[in-house]
């Protein structure tokens, strides 16, 4: 599945929480949304519109490795 181009910083946090990511810390303009489930997990994440695609790529790599999936299933997840 191809990475969406458009999406915003703001959204793909709102987006994480379905997983269980909340909002733990803001330095600036980038926030940091942790999940203790299955065990802690920190991301960081830049609040632009819209985030580089390398930046989307490593925070949703990052997220589906720490949930067991692949980027696909992630981001068909993320837009349920």
């Amino acid at each position: 599945m191809r990475l969406p181009r458009d999406l915003a910083g703001a959204d793909l946090i709102k987006r994480l929480g379905k997983l269980g990511y909340v909002q733990t810390r803001q330095a600036g303009s980038h926030v940091r949304p942790t999940t203790t489930t299955p065990i802690t997990h920190h991301i960081t994440v830049p609040l632009h519109s819209p985030l580089r695609v390398g930046t989307l790529a490593s925070i949703l790599a990052s997220v589906a490795a720490q949930h067991g999936m692949t980027q696909a299933q992630l981001i068909s997840r993320l837009h349920e």
